[in-house]
């Protein structure tokens, strides 16, 4: 039963923060019904999450008041958040990895009683786990083990145990795939029906259409008076965020010659979470898209590939010779640029420059012996920032204060000046805006048409239909389908994904 009412549950006005001369948020208003679902869009950079991290208490604004049933409330901490019924989940995951996901699922729960068991805390673990579609992982399991899309559903399930009114998701599905991604919103239009409200912030236009009752946009820090989504276009909703129009989402395909020789032969790889043998060639100027569920084995290949998933048998011939996948550092000596779909950890290096960053793989390019070339440096950093449409003024800016968006610009940026001659992505758009998913989709086909092989390893049935040149379906460790992109349409990739074929036959 739906519990969506006109009463105003959370109220902001006038909220202005500004950190030095930039402003994350200008004189920005935003209210939430209850039971109502509020998409919150924008361009990275947008504000978006800095009005996120107003909400919970991690940052005080400037300026501005907020109400929350009628009540000012000043939110000073987490826990001043959590006491006024707030619970956020959001884009950088709070999971402590040592712990197991019942003793994670637990923390901060000041319901629960001072003493517990074993029992009874893998038995409230068990019923929430099931209901955001991680019945396959254990209580006892640790978290350092779990994929990043499972660390995802993780972070849905802890705010499913809060007794919270204000929910807040910020890219909630980013990490997901397609049946995940249906999980939670069912999960959510629940909530809501419970009269719940929610705070749904993604890029993914879709999820809007499928899941929000009205959408406020920001832009520059400014925002818009909330839009009911019956109201709105896909095109609409990128006018709104942009100030202008986007052409194209996905840039033009340059022919692949099929005759010329594979820049990459893959022969009989199995590895862990392979179950099956992989053949594959991918010729220069190629695109190839690997796609499944969760555990499919599409990412498993693509970290076999990088060196950073032992090969069990099988081997990898680049540019006919064999290619040595001991490891990431005899592969970037190799020229085989690997983006993961954990930038965080594995991407990017916190509390240095965008400088830093871009440069570190291609330092030798621009060294002679063990002297750098800081000019030199700063030179082809700036030529890797404009081409990925980033301020080259910020190049001095620690990559940790840049949004999700400009950060994944960066790690994409870095690979791509080492003129990599087999680039492997996986998720190459996460919590990325339309706007600059673009942008880095022209760059990625530039590197193609200059002759490099790109791997790309995504969850979004959109982008691989969209960007890549051949497409591979996986399925329980195997390879199901692979066939040219014209070959493919969202309900085949679905059942190819799903190999419902196979499990109707069964």
């Amino acid at each position: 039963m739906t519990m969506k009412t006109e009463e105003t549950v959370l109220s902001l006005r006038g909220i202005t923060k500004t950190y030095g001369a930039v402003h994350a948020l200008t004189d920005a208003t935003f209210e939430l019904r209850a039971g109502e679902v509020m998409a919150l869009l924008g361009e990275n950079g947008a504000g978006k999450s800095t009005m996120v991290k107003v909400l919970s208490g991690l940052v005080q604004p400037d300026a501005g008041t907020i109400q929350i049933a009628g009540e000012q409330r000043e939110l000073r901490s987490s826990a001043d958040a959590q006491a006024a019924g707030i619970a956020v989940v959001q884009q950088e995951y709070s999971a402590v990895p040592a712990l197991t996901v019942a003793e994670n699922l637990a923390l901060g729960d000041r319901t629960r009683s001072w003493w517990w068991s074993r029992r009874t805390l893998h038995a409230g673990a068990r019923e929430v786990l099931d209901r955001v579609g991680l019945d396959h992982v254990g209580p006892d399991r640790v978290v350092s083990t779990l994929s990043v899309a499972e660390t995802q559903l993780l972070e849905l399930a802890r705010i499913l145990l809060r007794d919270a009114r204000i929910l807040i998701l910020d890219e909630p599905t980013a990490a997901l795939s397609d049946r995940e991604i249906a999980r939670i919103l069912a999960v959510m239009r629940d909530l809501a029906d419970e009269g719940r409200s929610i705070v749904y912030v993604t890029h993914r236009l879709d999820e809007v259409f499928r899941l929000a009752d009205r959408a406020t946009i920001l832009k520059d820090g400014r925002s818009r008076p909330p839009v009911p989504v019956a109201d709105l276009t896909h095109d609409s909703i990128v006018s709104l965020m942009l100030g202008r129009r986007l052409a194209s989402m996905f840039p033009d395909r340059t022919p692949v010659d099929d005759a010329a020789q594979p820049r990459v032969e893959v022969r009989g790889l199995r590895a862990a979470g392979l179950t099956a043998p992989v053949d594959l060639a991918i010729r220069p100027g190629e695109i190839v898209g690997l796609t499944g569920q969760l555990g499919s084995g599409a990412s498993s290949l693509v970290r076999a590939l990088a060196g950073t998933l032992p090969v069990a048998e099988g081997e990898v011939l680049l540019d006919a010779e064999p290619v040595d996948l001991r490891g990431r550092s005899r592969g970037i000596r190799q020229r085989i640029a690997y983006c993961s779909d954990d930038r965080k950890k594995d991407g990017m290096f916190p509390g240095l420059p965008v400088l830093a960053n871009l440069s570190s793989p291609w330092l030798a390019a621009v060294s002679r012996g063990s002297w750098i070339d800081r000019r030199r440096e700063k030179e082809k950093a700036a030529d890797i920032a404009r081409a990925f449409s980033f301020d080259t003024r910020r190049l001095t800016t620690e990559i940790d204060t840049l949004s999700g968006g400009n950060q994944q610009k960066i790690v994409l940026g870095r690979w791509a000046g080492a003129e990599p001659r087999l680039f492997l992505i996986e998720e190459p758009t996460r919590g990325v805006d339309v706007g600059a998913r673009a942008e880095i989709y022209t760059k990625l086909r530039m590197l193609a048409d200059q002759g490099a092989s790109i791997v790309v390893c995504s969850s979004d049935s959109t982008e691989i239909l969209g960007l890549c040149d051949t497409v591979l379906s996986f399925y329980r460790g195997r390879v199901t389908r692979q066939a040219a992109h014209s070959d493919w349409n969202e309900e085949s990739l679905m059942a190819a994904t799903l190999h419902e074929g196979r499990e109707r036959a069964a």
